[in-house]
């Protein structure tokens, strides 16, 4: 049991795990989910860690078949510059390892940043905080929990 699935436990939100067989030789960890769950990727969304400067780390979360636009993040989250976190700080900011950070049940709460485009659907599909674990859960849910801002952030 991973600690978004604990957190998800404590509440009163709808949410369905769905679990695959991670091959510990792919990278593309949002891809394979789609491919081995049989899932439209616009609905996958991929967890990422942002450094912004000056003011520190937050989560952006798209969909897995899209690019994140650096420029519309740092504007809508009042940065000069966003880029990726380093890969050795995001353990031990969330709690999670690359591929399996959930924005749910994180060591320190985030700022969550949500594109608009992901919000369409009516459910979408989140890490499980391991590889090989997604939660399906509404767009409005996941807003609420982790009180995120929606905006585009696609490049």
């Amino acid at each position: 049991m991973t600690p978004a699935i604990l957190f998800l436990k404590t509440t009163n939100i709808q949410f369905e795990i769905h679990e695959y067989d991670h091959d510990s030789n792919r990278t593309d960890y949002g891809i394979e989910a789609a491919s081995k769950l049989s899932l439209d990727p616009t609905r996958v969304i991929k967890t990422l860690i942002i450094e912004l400067n000056p003011s520190g780390f937050i989560v952006a979360m798209i969909p897995i078949s899209e690019q994140l636009s650096m420029k519309k993040l740092a504007r809508v989250a009042g940065a000069k510059h966003a880029t990726m976190a380093p890969s050795d700080k995001i353990k031990s900011l969330t709690g999670y390892l690359t591929g399996g950070i959930s924005p749910l049940g994180q060591k320190r709460p985030l700022a969550c940043y949500l594109d608009q485009a992901a919000a369409t659907s009516s459910t979408i599909f989140i890490s499980g905080g391991k590889r090989g674990i997604e939660i399906e859960l509404s767009p409005q849910d996941l807003i609420e929990l982790t009180k995120a801002y929606q905006a585009d952030l696609i490049a």
